[in-house]
């Protein structure tokens, strides 16, 4: 009886994006050994772009991990491509190591250059930056030795650093992405930062023309201001306030249109200075 040879298959638990992977090392590999063999600079560019247009996807998918962080992810995908870029255009393939071992760490590098200078929402000094890089980098370590947060002065003297620079540096947490408005106050009552935040207090505008009139008022004798307080305060009728301070009606209406006048001309001149 003949036994035929059956051709293998691949694993059934392989998913499609490992299948994708391997077929992408694979492609990576087979480009790498062509390059050793390029004997021209015109074949060894286009073996260049090919490796770069093979690997895009390792590119976008370690601009991914930064995601909510501040920067956008196209912008993100952007700098990882350059850093794919320059991998590919950099790496030498009598070395002995493959491509990704070489091609990640270059692409993270300038990720995380990015970060450092493009990321900060308020700019402060590089060295402050690369505190808090170290800073974030220890913490874990002292956190388990300590078995509680590092106080600054602990952290200054596992790094050899100054206390006041720790300082600077814990101050600075956040100035890379500033909290949300609408994230907790921390306060008793529950509420968000927007509820504290102060809004435009129309009340200053009606303070300031108080003010101004106040002071024009203050100019006027005692007669002519009881005029206008028994006028447009309590509300008297020119005939009542003639009544009072023995004048004619008409008299009083003609001292009440001059008084409005000196105050209108009194009013559009600046404060002077105390």
């Amino acid at each position: 009886m003949t036994t035929l040879a059956m051709p293998p298959h691949p694993p059934h638990d392989a998913s499609p994006a490992q299948a994708e992977r391997d077929e992408r090392a694979r492609r990576t590999a087979s480009i790498v050994d062509e390059l050793q063999r390029a004997t021209s600079d015109a074949a060894r560019r286009e073996l260049v772009d090919e490796l770069i247009a093979t690997n895009v996807a390792v590119a976008r998918s370690l601009a991914a991990r930064y995601r909510n962080r501040g920067i956008d992810v196209d912008d993100l995908e952007q700098v990882a491509l350059v850093g794919l870029v320059k991998a590919a255009r950099r790496f030498d393939p009598f070395a002995g190591h493959d491509f990704m071992s070489y091609a990640v760490p270059t692409v993270r590098g300038e990720l995380r250059r990015h970060f450092r200078d493009s990321g900060w929402m308020i700019r402060v000094p590089r060295s402050v930056q690369q505190l808090q890089s170290r800073i974030r980098a220890s913490q874990h370590e002292l956190e388990a030795l300590l078995g509680r947060s590092p106080r600054p002065s602990e952290i200054a003297v596992h790094l050899g650093a100054d206390p006041d620079d720790v300082v600077e540096a814990l101050a600075a947490d956040g100035c890379f992405r500033p909290a949300s408005i609408d994230s907790s106050a921390g306060d008793q009552h529950g509420g968000t930062i927007a509820d504290v935040l102060g809004g435009e207090d129309r009340g200053f505008a009606s303070l300031e023309a108080r003010l101004v009139l106040d002071s024009a008022v203050g100019r006027l004798t005692e007669r002519d201001r009881q005029i206008l307080r028994w006028r447009f305060v309590e509300e008297l009728t020119q005939r009542e306030i003639a009544g009072l301070v023995g004048l004619t009606q008409a008299q009083v209406s003609r001292t009440i249109t001059r008084l409005l006048a000196r105050l209108r001309t009194d009013l559009s001149e600046p404060l002077s200075a105390a």
